[in-house]
């Protein structure tokens, strides 16, 4: 049993050999006088020992594994495949040692290695190493579609696709996670999932430092660099960079709202609005001000009431130099410069430049009186109305006359009287 460190015995195996190399070669009297410290073997001349110690000196770097028998040279272990593992694979790739069953595989194989694509498409000049991904690729141009799904009738340019198809009928979920007991119908959902798990962000953006964990995450991102919008409306020539923000904003012009609330009967066009409003019902409030005591059911509403304590202004018009503390009321003043009006009144063809007109407009023909006085049963279908009202209440007239100590209820007063003042 040998007990050194397997550095010390690899240099001790170096220094035999080189003692071995100054020693006189000449057999004596045929006599095998030169033994192997290691196994004991005798071997009749020094440069037999020296071939010999090789074998003890060097680890065996090839190793077969159908059998994991071990070999100095790949030459050997080629050798050794063809005679005792002939008809299970006995084809190896010189450049990685893979093995293969048949000449054709490693043929595929190693162009991996050369960069070979001998495949070129008929339509376009992508090129191909396999003649089934030429096939697959081809069905683009063509739009066949050879693989339908059992369970219905979609179909599908290749075999892979309608796999994972056909997985949402069954709830086949083959993928396991190896940290948690989540499963996948897909591997590439999987690895997504694992990365969760090991902190992985393979993908780095090559025009800044973010490093992304999912090559679609990084394509996204990549567009805010580039300004790429390959997402185009089919209602107006709006385009966006996410497919996500195109389908919300279609829904603008189909009025589709998929997102019913569980508590009441309102929809809502996005995921994120629904959240919102669920927190009306459960009163949850989760988001603090860092400079008051007020609560905000949303993040979005917590930074733009933060901007009131800030001055913050970040968002700019391109077309005159006006400044917002919120991206909506800069795309509502934008729509002054350009004229346009994407909201559509359902009664009749007025068109709005914003929501808000469209919904205070729709009232008129729905009759619609949402905002109640609160000192008498008075109703009306705008807030501002209602405040003007409620201040025959209150007393309150906040407008004063900056020529004398008048003050007025509605702003229009205050004009009226301040042309006596003018002329």
């Amino acid at each position: 049993m040998r007990h050194e460190e397997p550095e010390t015995w690899r240099i001790k195996q170096e220094e035999q050999v080189e003692y071995i190399e100054e020693e006189n070669e000449e057999p004596n009297h045929q006599e095998k006088q030169h033994a192997c410290d290691q196994c004991g073997k005798m071997f009749l001349w020094a440069s037999l020992l020296k071939k010999h110690l090789k074998v003890h000196a060097k680890k065996k770097p090839h190793s077969c594994h159908l059998c994991g028998e071990s070999f100095l040279h790949l030459q050997s272990l080629k050798e050794h495949l063809q005679i005792k593992h002939t008809g299970v694979r006995e084809y190896v790739c010189s450049e990685c040692e893979k093995t293969f069953s048949s000449p054709s595989s490693l043929k595929l194989h190693e162009r991996i290695h050369t960069g070979e694509k001998p495949y070129k498409c008929s339509h376009c000049d992508k090129r191909f190493s396999r003649l089934a991904h030429l096939k697959t690729h081809e069905r683009i141009h063509t739009g066949e579609k050879p693989y339908k799904c059992s369970h219905c009738d979609k179909r599908f340019s290749d075999s892979t696709h309608l796999k994972r198809h056909e997985r949402i009928h069954t709830g086949e979920k083959p993928y396991k996670c190896s940290n948690c007991d989540k499963r996948f119908s897909v591997s590439s959902s999987l690895k997504k999932h694992e990365r969760i798990h090991t902190g992985e962000k393979p993908y780095k953006c090559s025009h800044c430092v973010w490093r992304f964990s999912h090559p679609s995450n990084l394509k996204k991102h990549e567009r805010i660099h580039t300004g790429e919008k390959p997402y185009k409306c089919s209602h107006c020539d709006k385009r966006f960079s996410r497919l996500t923000h195109l389908k919300k904003h279609e829904r603008i012009h189909t009025g589709e709202k998929p997102y019913t609330c569980s508590n009441c009967d309102k929809r809502f066009s996005q995921s994120s609005n629904l959240k919102k409003h669920e927190r009306i019902h459960t009163g949850e409030k989760p988001y603090n001000c860092s400079h008051c005591d007020k609560r905000f059911s949303d993040f979005s509403s917590l930074k733009k009431h933060e901007r009131l304590h800030t001055g913050e202004k970040p968002y700019k018009c391109s077309h005159c130099d006006k400044r917002f503390s919120r991206l909506a009321h800069l795309k509502t003043h934008e729509r002054i410069h350009t004229g346009e009006k994407p909201y559509k009144c359902s009664h009749c063809d007025k068109r709005f430049s914003d929501s808000t007109h469209l919904k205070t407009h729709e009232r008129i023909h729905t009759g619609e009186k949402p905002y109640k006085c609160s000192h008498c049963d008075k109703r009306f279908s705008v807030s501002s109305s209602l405040k003007t009202h409620e201040r025959i209440h209150t007393g309150e007239k906040p407008y004063k006359c900056s020529h004398c100590d008048k003050r007025f209820r509605q702003k229009i007063e205050l004009k009226t009287h301040e042309r006596i003042h003018t002329g």
